[in-house]
């Protein structure tokens, strides 16, 4: 969190005072807005610290010359903050959307690179803009994983967390695979599994858009099965650039051509003017791709032989506070256009991502992800997708800390060094919290549900702070948005096993 929230809700609504009422249902505290020249009801809650924020911050209103003064407050920053949300009541919210699957060694078609995975999801938009997805491909092997962040609404991630899974398993398949898929689909024959899908009980699927989608997808095989160089399908690197070009060609051309159905049009305009990063891996026995497009990130969890742990990243995020993307797009556009292209941190001043699906409105071509490749090694043990919500809260480094102590129950402390020994009684003391507060015990089983906690609830001293926790789940619908994103963190364990020496020699034979 940072100051730049409280501004952005006292521009728009600079001569308010804004208190706090815990009298609706469940005891949820939701923000009541008053001008200021009236009386505030009695039933108000108090205010206390909200991480490194003040009551007087909501109360402050800026001059002409932006300067923020402290007329008008009515709160004193003495006061408590009580959102009243229980313990059930937190734990109600943060796991309603999480999701843990193990997976066989021996998954039907050989040995599988993951053990298992564990998801979550928390919603700040309403409704959320991020999604899922995970399955097994079918047809070839491997898992594939997928984080995908909307933006000008859900629409567009909503579509590509459901098809763009098919399309890169297609393009892995051979031909002999592909004409099977052909022959079935003009014999009305039933079409072979492609994908075994993980889904979560609340995920939604286009139902008036399968048809088209399936429509699209077929095409795409078709046009696979007419190059004579697919032979075998496409290496995992070729099959993911392929299938994020593919689908974005298909999301513009779909919003343009006629459609019968008006609600299938509806959609497909909406998809094609909304957009989404992305971030997908594909997990196999030798090692992990990872394709990304936007802000969406990937880090690997690695085990140091003195049993820390380090964050090593397999994707790099696409917005301006990564130079080379920043002159990759300048460079596309007119040298008259180099200092307008990029404003405020955005694209033409819209867009923080500078890269996406959909977005047809400010781009000619289509989204080219960039992908990494990571061979398996024994000290790999987790990769982390997330969408920037999480990135928004927690660093690489914190994140992966977070999980790997979390996966073995170990809370690697380092010594105290000659300088901490010289600290003075207070400054010991906080030293003290600090350390404590990282052997805390966790509170969730599932690893996603405990990132999303410690990256809404960390407090001074790396502890969980109820009280913050609490704040920042009872915000109302209205106001969620302003204080954080959308959260989607799905960890994947890998199969270290598998990267011992005795299995390195069939990896480099293939």
């Amino acid at each position: 969190m940072s100051g730049r929230v409280y501004a952005s809700i006292l521009q728009r609504a600079s001569s308010y005072t804004l208190t706090l009422s815990s009298s609706t249902p469940f005891q949820y505290a939701h923000l009541v807005v008053f001008p200021s020249s009236q009386p505030r009801p009695a039933n108000i809650c108090h205010f206390s610290s909200w991480g490194t924020f003040r009551s007087d911050h909501l109360c402050s209103r800026s001059d002409e010359s932006g300067n923020w003064s402290q007329r008008g407050r009515h709160l004193s920053t003495r006061q408590d903050l009580d959102f009243q949300l229980s313990r059930v009541q937190i734990n109600s919210i943060l796991r309603s959307n999480e999701q843990i699957v193990s997976v066989p060694e021996f998954d039907g078609r050989g040995l599988s690179g993951v053990r298992k995975f564990e998801s979550n999801q928390l919603a700040a938009n309403t409704p959320n803009e991020d999604r899922r997805s995970a399955a097994t491909c079918l047809q070839t092997k491997g898992m594939l994983f997928g984080v995908f962040d909307g933006h000008g609404g859900w629409a567009c991630a909503q579509a590509v967390s459901e098809r763009l899974l098919y399309y890169i398993a297609t393009a892995m398949m051979p031909k002999q695979s592909l004409e099977e898929l052909e022959k079935c689909m003009e014999h009305g024959r039933p079409v072979p599994p492609i994908l075994k899908w993980y889904k979560h009980h609340a995920d939604f699927n286009y139902r008036e858009s399968a048809s088209l989608y399936i429509d699209h997808l077929r095409v795409f095989w078709q046009e696979l099965l007419d190059s004579e160089e697919h032979g075998e399908g496409m290496i995992p690197l070729d099959a993911l650039e392929c299938a994020f070009k593919r689908l974005d060609a298909d999301i513009s051309l779909e919003a343009q051509v006629p459609l019968s159905n008006d609600l299938m049009k509806s959609t497909a305009i909406q998809v094609a003017f909304a957009g989404c990063t992305a971030c997908v891996a594909h997990i196999g026995t030798d090692g992990i791709h990872v394709a990304n497009t936007g802000d969406c990130r990937a880090v690997l969890g690695v085990r140091e032989e003195d049993g820390s742990w380090s964050a090593l990243p397999l994707s790099q995020d696409h917005n301006s506070q990564n130079q080379a993307e920043v002159e990759r797009i300048k460079a596309q556009h007119p040298p008259s256009e180099r200092d307008t292209v990029v404003t405020d941190d955005r694209l033409l001043g819209v867009l923080m991502p500078l890269r996406a699906f959909g977005d047809v409105r400010f781009k000619w071509s289509y989204v080219t992800p960039e992908i990494t490749y990571h061979r398996l090694r024994p000290q790999d043990h987790f990769l982390i997708l997330g969408t920037d919500g999480l990135w928004d809260e927690l660093s690489s480094d914190e994140a992966v800390r977070l999980v790997g102590e979390h996966l073995s129950g170990i809370h690697l402390q380092a010594p105290v060094s000659p300088s901490e020994r010289q600290l003075k009684l207070g400054q010991m003391h906080e030293l003290l919290l600090k350390r404590q507060a990282r052997a805390s015990p966790p509170l969730d089983t599932n690893g996603a549900t405990h990132l999303i906690r410690h990256a809404l609830g960390t407090g001074e001293y790396g502890e969980l702070c109820q009280e913050r926790l609490a704040s920042m789940l009872a915000l109302p619908e209205d106001l969620a948005r302003m204080y954080r994103d959308d959260i989607t963190a799905t960890v994947v364990y890998l199969n270290a096993d598998l990267a011992r020496p005795h299995h390195r020699a069939s990896w480099e034979t293939t």
